[in-house]
């Protein structure tokens, strides 16, 4: 027969391991949220810190000598609210227009019964793997009359085929008899991927919007290659990235560098910013809307990557 105090010994050093356990990994999680955190932290710190205060290092948690003058000097920049206007019309819009044209291609490519799907998909994944590159992409938007005009932000981002492929996989996954219901009822395919494949498809949908969302409101480089020409198409990233490309080239002379830390090391009291405090203001500004954003589509990204990941 069991001892009973065996059990119960037993029982005590089940708890005492189940609690050091539970000790041990709260310490391992605080410590990844304090190296995920603390960046991002420092960085807002340094952006309302005095510019040439912040030369002289040394801010961590809290700025040394408070000021706005960063944000200040970055919103009187030319062209910077427009460029805001932008970059969120571009970012709504092409959210908006590459989700449905990816879906509904996803839907379209994921029916059994047309009969070149297998082909068209495979046509389409290998240009995820094949790039022709950034000279022929310009040459394909200039013969588009793309260039400098703002459905160049728009068109060449219709279909993405990674979320392509994310959709298509999580279709395939719902059972084909809403499908065959709904054709009975008499619906189109245009109705049955409206009314009955999006709202099951909401996690997935969610999910890709994130991506599309991120990266056309960071994105710069096209705004750089094809429609630098044109001021009022500049978009927000563009637009800081030139002010602080401004900036550095200002304080680019080891004389400037040098005049900046002896004001600083004096603790002359400056309204001037400088290239690190306004990275920082930079930084918080283009992350911000994103941060507001994202706890609202967090666990559909969640659901959405572990279902829709899943190949057959």
């Amino acid at each position: 027969m069991i001892d009973r105090q065996s059990i119960l010994a037993a029982k005590r050093r089940t708890k005492i391991w189940n609690t050091v356990f539970n000790v041990c990994n709260f310490i391992i999680l605080a410590f990844i949220v304090v190296v995920t955190i603390y960046p991002f932290w420092n960085t807002v710190a340094i952006s309302f810190n005095n510019g040439l205060d912040s030369i002289k290092g040394g801010i961590k948690l809290w700025p040394r000598q408070w000021t706005l003058q960063n944000y200040k000097s970055l919103f009187t920049t030319d062209y910077i609210f427009g460029g805001f206007i932008i970059s969120v019309s571009r970012t709504i819009l092409q959210t908006v227009l590459c989700v449905f044209c990816t879906s509904m291609l996803a839907y379209a490519l994921s029916r059994k019964e047309f009969v070149i799907r297998k082909p068209l998909t495979s046509v389409i994944v290998i240009s995820m793997y094949v790039n022709a590159g950034v000279i022929p992409g310009y040459m394909l938007m200039k013969y588009l009359h793309l260039i400098n005009s703002y459905a160049v932000y728009i068109v060449p981002c219709l279909v993405d085929v990674f979320n392509f492929i994310l959709v298509r996989t999580y279709i395939r996954g719902l059972p084909d008899s809403f499908v065959e219901s709904a054709r009975i009822d008499g619906a189109n395919e245009f109705r049955i991927f409206m009314q009955i494949i999006m709202p099951l498809i909401i996690p997935s949908v969610a999910m890709i919007s994130l991506f599309v969302a991120v990266g056309a409101w960071n994105s710069w480089f096209d705004t750089y290659l094809f429609t630098s020409a044109k001021k009022n198409l500049h978009s927000l990233q563009y637009v800081l990235m030139s002010y602080l490309n401004s900036s550095m080239n200002q304080s680019n002379s080891a004389a400037d560098a040098n005049a900046l830390a002896a004001a600083a090391a004096s603790g002359a009291a400056s309204s001037m910013v400088t290239p690190i405090a306004i990275r920082g203001a930079i930084t918080v500004v283009a992350a911000v809307p994103i941060l507001i954003v994202y706890p609202f589509v967090q666990k559909y990204f969640v659901v959405g990557m572990t279902i829709g990941g899943v190949k057959e």
